[in-house]
C-alpha cells in the first residue's frame, strides 16, 4: 500500500454486522417458508397428527417474523445512536443533487457504460437508495402484512389483529389481495438480494477498495491512491 492510499477507515460498527448477518438468515428463512406456505409439501399418508410438518414451517415462519420485526427496530434505534454510516440508509439525502449525480454514475457502471467507479467510505449512492427502499421501506411493509395475515388467522381478539388486521385487511379489499401483495414483495426481496450479492462480489473484486470483508471487520480498505468520494 502507498503512502498515497487512503487509510482504513472504520465504518461499520458491531450492531450494524450483526444486524447484516441476522437479516440474511432471517430472510432466507422468511423466504423458505414463506413459499412452503404459499405451495405447500405433498400430502403424506397415516395419523395426521404424527405429521407436523407444515405445521413447524409454519411456526418457522411466525418465529422469523418476530425476530425481523424486533431487529429492525434495533436496526432504526442505532441508525440514531451509531455513527454516519448506521443511518445512511435510513437517511438518504434525497434533496441532494450530488447524491443523484452518484446515484446516476453507478447505474452506468454496473451497465458498463463507464469503465471507472468512484469510491465510498461508507455505501455508494445507488446502494444507499435501493436498500433504503428494499431494507427498510420493503421489510417494513412485509412485517406490517405479514402480522395483518397472522392476526386474520390468530382471531379478532389477538393483539395482532386489533394493531394490523383490523386497518391492513380493508386498506387491500380483502384477504387475498393482502396474501398476494405481501407475496409479491417478497419476489422483489428475492431479486434484489440475488443482485445485492453479485454487486457485492463485483465492486469487491472491481472497485477498488473492500467490500465483502468490510461487513465482517467493519473496515474499509482501499487498493489504489484514487480520490474517495464522500471524504469529508
Amino acid at each position: 500500500m502507498s503512502e498515497s492510499t487512503p487509510s482504513p477507515v472504520y465504518v461499520y460498527e458491531i450492531p450494524v454486522r450483526v444486524w447484516h448477518s441476522l437479516n440474511a438468515l432471517l430472510i432466507v428463512a422468511l423466504i423458505t417458508t414463506g413459499y412452503l406456505i404459499a405451495e405447500p409439501l405433498a400430502s403424506v399418508t397415516g395419523e395426521a397428527s404424527e405429521h407436523f410438518l407444515m405445521g413447524y414451517i409454519r411456526f418457522g415462519h411466525f418465529a422469523a417474523g418476530y425476530l425481523i420485526a424486533i431487529a429492525l427496530v434495533f436496526r432504526a434505534y442505532w441508525a440514531y445512536a451509531g455513527n454516519e454510516h448506521a443511518r445512511q440508509i435510513f437517511l438518504p439525502p434525497l434533496l441532494n443533487a450530488h447524491f443523484w449525480q452518484g446515484v446516476w454514475h453507478e447505474i452506468l457502471w454496473y451497465t458498463f457504460l463507464v469503465k471507472e467507479p468512484r469510491r465510498y467510505i461508507g455505501h455508494n449512492p445507488l446502494a444507499i437508495l435501493s436498500m433504503h427502499f428494499v431494507f427498510v421501506w420493503g421489510l417494513l411493509f412485509m412485517i406490517i402484512t405479514g402480522f395483518a395475515l397472522y392476526g386474520e388467522g390468530a382471531g379478532a381478539n389477538s393483539w395482532a389483529h386489533v394493531l394490523f388486521s383490523s386497518w391492513v385487511l380493508p386498506l387491500f379489499g380483502d384477504s387475498q389481495s393482502l396474501h398476494s401483495w405481501h407475496h409479491l414483495v417478497m419476489w422483489i426481496i428475492v431479486c434484489f438480494v440475488l443482485i445485492h450479492i453479485y454487486v457485492a462480489v463485483r465492486e469487491d473484486k472491481l472497485s477498488g477498495q473492500s467490500l465483502l470483508s468490510t461487513i465482517v471487520t467493519g473496515w474499509r480498505t482501499f487498493k489504489s491512491d484514487k480520490p474517495v468520494d464522500d471524504a469529508h
